[in-house]
């Protein structure tokens, strides 16, 4: 046993035994954040705006703080952006995460000194859960391998701005760089496939014993090695490979592929990092539901998912919420971030302590008949089908169809691409569609009242989502394939790729 792995069950005992604190106690963590919150921000252009000095409850928050997508926060943002201090947090940020928006374009989300500690907390936690809970710490004593983005930084107004990945990568523990994988050239280089080729150069003798990133790109890099070494699988290219850690997408719709790939159910750690902050990790390998952090600056809003397009909308705070309910997530935390719509859908599944499953974007869902179908629905109506039927999906997105030829009803329109496809597709698509139903009773009522016509699958061929991709300068790095869309632009881009 290495001194690192000797030390780290000390510190994880450590870590838990905090953690346990707060966990118990998390409603009153949120009181105290948000108190916290409102007197560090109440001399800022923002908080004068909205009288942060009369603010003394929740109550009272609501009614001044409005909930805000980017473009309401853009005009306190581009003033941070040219340097503005005291704008939105105290002083200036210490970076800008640089996202891609589908109406904001390019966003600059403000990470403050205060805030990006807690991002590095967070994923560390992760670890340290995983370690008191197991036991196992053998993988910090060989190499580990985050597939991120670019830690390359550049500069506006003096802030350096890039991705938070390759923000974070900056912040790694001195006492994991040596462990670390691939070399700081490697992860600059912005051609993503280039990238995972020259990964699989850097790793294929590494004793690789922990691999982190988004699950499509990290079942890429685990395609490469398979097919360099002409291995069966990774466990054959990598022995003491035990620990996947992954987040950014719903990992069910490629757990199995991935688990075929490393050729067995390999322990994973779900965690839920976004550019806005850390929101929640699996704290358990018992439980896949992911603990709330409720003591980590960022104080938590929810809004019913039903209710989100309203024009006032339920604003429940954590104290209030209900269990196996979808919720809109609203935060508001110590990069300077207010009332802010972080576009994610949850559901609590436990309030001792707080965890939640993310079930989904909240305008990534079709309702072109009211029938309001979200992601969570649709991705456990085709597991559980094709789980069923031992089938693995490499990846899949679907759209309503409105105007159907042939004076067909309209339909939903999924468009999958398989590793092997079943020997009847129609009869798969039927019972996708019966599961679908028993998820959904509105899709129920449209099907059975003939308003719309059971779904069509469109079978794709091999490779269809990296060549698009690839084809939109999508490939790699933080970029998902968006699982529903209720216009038809996607669906458009992939008819030529139907079998």
């Amino acid at each position: 046993m290495g001194i690192k792995v000797f030390l780290s069950k000390i510190v994880a005992q450590i870590a838990v035994k905090n953690m346990a604190k707060w966990k118990s106690n998390a409603v009153e963590a949120q009181d105290k954040i948000l108190k916290n919150l409102i007197h560090s921000a109440k001399n800022t252009a923002f908080g004068k705006d909205h009288h942060f000095d009369t603010i003394h409850s929740y109550l009272d928050f609501k009614t001044r703080v409005p909930v805000h997508d980017y473009e309401d926060l853009r005009p306190y943002i581009d003033r941070m952006t040219k340097g503005k201090e005291n704008i939105l947090w105290p002083g200036k940020p210490q970076y800008f995460a640089k996202t891609s928006g589908t109406t904001s374009g390019v966003k600059y989300i403000p990470i403050s000194k205060a805030s990006m500690p807690e991002h590095i907390k967070a994923a560390k936690n992760a670890l340290l859960c995983y370690i008191h809970e197991t036991g196992k710490a053998d993988f910090l004593d060989g190499k580990l391998i985050f597939l991120q983005g670019s830690p390359k930084l550049e500069k506006k107004a003096g802030i350096s701005f890039g991705r938070l990945s390759g923000i974070v990568a900056h912040h790694v523990p001195s006492y994991l760089q040596k462990n670390r994988l691939p070399s700081y050239e490697v992860n600059c280089m912005n051609d993503w496939e280039q990238k995972v080729e020259a990964i699989v150069d850097e790793t294929l003798k590494a004793d690789m014993r922990l691999i982190s990133g988004i699950p499509p790109w990290c079942q890429m890099y685990f395609d490469r090695l398979i097919a360099k070494t002409g291995k069966k699988n990774i466990s054959e290219v990598f022995p003491n490979f035990k620990l996947f850690v992954y987040g950014g997408v719903n990992y069910e719709p490629y757990r199995a592929r991935i688990e075929d790939s490393v050729g067995f159910k390999i322990d994973s750690i779900e965690t839920y990092p976004a550019s806005e902050g850390f929101i929640a990790f699996q704290d358990s390998q018992k439980d896949k539901s992911l603990l709330l952090l409720a003591d980590a600056g960022i104080f938590y809003e929810f809004i019913p998912a039903e209710q989100f397009f309203n024009d006032h909308p339920t604003r429940l705070s954590l104290g209030e919420i209900e269990l196996n309910k979808n919720y809109a997530l609203i935060l508001s935390s110590n990069a300077g971030l207010w009332g802010y719509s972080l576009g994610d859908t949850v559901k609590f599944v436990s309030k001792n302590p707080y965890k939640i499953l993310v079930t989904g974007r909240i305008k990534h869902y079709i309702s072109a008949f009211g029938e309001h179908v979200i992601g969570e629905e649709v991705e456990e109506a085709l597991m559980n089908v094709a789980n069923a039927e031992n089938l693995e999906i490499t990846e899949f997105t679907v759209a309503p169809q409105v105007n159907p030829e042939k004076d067909e009803l309209p339909y939903h329109e999924w468009f999958i691409e398989f590793q092997k496809e079943p020997k009847d597709l129609k009869q798969f698509a039927a019972k996708v569609d019966l599961a679908l139903q028993q998820k959904n009773i509105y899709y129920l009522d449209l099907i059975t009242g003939k308003i719309l016509q059971p779904l069509v699958i469109r079978s794709l061929k091999p490779n269809t989502f990296i060549n698009l991709m690839r084809a939109n300068g999508k490939l790699g790095g933080q970029n998902k394939v968006p699982r529903l869309a209720n216009d038809r632009i996607l669906a458009d881009q992939l008819k030529p790729y139907i079998n």
